[in-house]
């Protein structure tokens, strides 16, 4: 089969399209033939190991410290069809479409994949039915960060949330679900990504080259910061009382504060990252087949184009999804 293996940890160009093995299912696992995988900025971090001091650390012994110690594929969003399985599996048959994310465990960059029934890592559910394999790739990372958030800030209709960062593929996600939830919703994101925000149901829009929501002189309930870059002393004052600061992704000073912040006063700071929940993903499948959310998807790129799909993400300018086809 053919697969883009990480060679080595840095630009894109370590990224190499190569003929492997085939892989055959355990007793516990689906093989799945993949029609669809994403390029998510996790895929880029993971590449690059681009991460602070005490999570590239310990991510180094376990995978590599100067390069994967094993074939290394990349990929954690995928859609496709099971093709065979082990003997335990009883939730899918061949001929099922499915949809979900590996975890760390990735391989989504591959033709084919295997993938444990149940996982305390990756998660995977029968397709939604009314989504294509392009649409439904996209769903696992973005919706369920997004409903993990959304559920620890317990949102209220009626509340006034803003979105920071509500172009990327969690933001997207982020929107439509708070739109669901009945909140008002403002979302921050660069002027090009801004029509797309509104078209999602977005009542307010901000293009952050032009304001700076903390100093605009609004309070929001819920305040969630997809890309972490929102000044924290101002984004906690921009909270009503009893506010709620969710960062997606977090530096280690903010996780510091965050405790002291959420003990010192009536406001919440939360930044836990979501798990890889079966009920999650099939609750986010039940609001796809009811038009709840849509997926939306920016640029395509044939597997032999990863490199350069990978590129374009860390350009940051991407409107969604950015999906790699087989």
């Amino acid at each position: 089969m053919k697969a883009v293996v990480l060679t080595k940890y840095g630009s894109p160009d370590a990224l190499q399209l190569q003929e492997l093995e085939k892989p055959t299912p355990k007793d516990n696992e689906a093989l799945i033939e993949v029609k669809v995988a994403t390029v998510t900025a996790g895929d880029c971090e993971i590449r690059a190991m681009k991460f602070p001091f005490w999570i590239a650390f310990p991510m180094r012994l376990y995978i590599g410290v100067l390069k994967p110690r094993r074939t290394m594929i990349l990929g954690q969003e995928f859609a496709g069809v099971v093709e065979a399985v082990g003997k335990d599996v009883t939730r899918f048959s061949v001929g099922d479409e499915v949809f979900g994310s590996t975890g760390f465990g990735f391989g989504a960059y591959g033709e084919y994949m295997c993938l444990p029934e149940e996982s305390d890592d990756g998660v995977m559910a029968l397709k939604p039915q009314n989504m294509s394999f392009e649409e439904a790739a996209a769903v696992p990372t973005g919706g369920l960060e997004s409903l993990h958030f959304l559920r620890l800030a317990d949102v209220r209709e009626g509340q006034k949330i803003l979105i920071n960062g509500g172009g990327g593929s969690i933001g997207t996600f982020g929107v439509q679900l708070a739109k669901h939830y009945g909140l008002e919703v403002t979302a921050v994101d660069s002027a090009p990504k801004l029509d797309m925000l509104r078209a999602l149901g977005a009542d307010h829009v901000i293009d952050y080259a032009q304001e700076d929501f903390t100093q605009n002189g609004q309070l929001y309930d819920i305040i969630f910061d997809v890309v972490g870059k929102s000044h924290y002393t101002r984004s906690v004052k921009s909270l009503t009382e009893n506010g709620c600061y969710l960062i997606a992704n977090p530096r280690m000073w903010k996780m510091i504060r965050a405790g002291w912040t959420s003990r010192r006063s009536s406001k919440k700071v939360f930044f836990a990252f979501a798990g890889r929940e079966k009920d999650d993903l099939l609750t986010l499948k039940d609001m796809a087949e009811a038009g709840i959310i849509k997926t939306v998807i920016d640029k395509r790129y044939p597997l032999d184009e990863v490199p350069e799909a990978h590129r374009y993400v860390e350009a940051g300018h991407k409107k969604g999804n950015v999906i790699i086809t087989f």
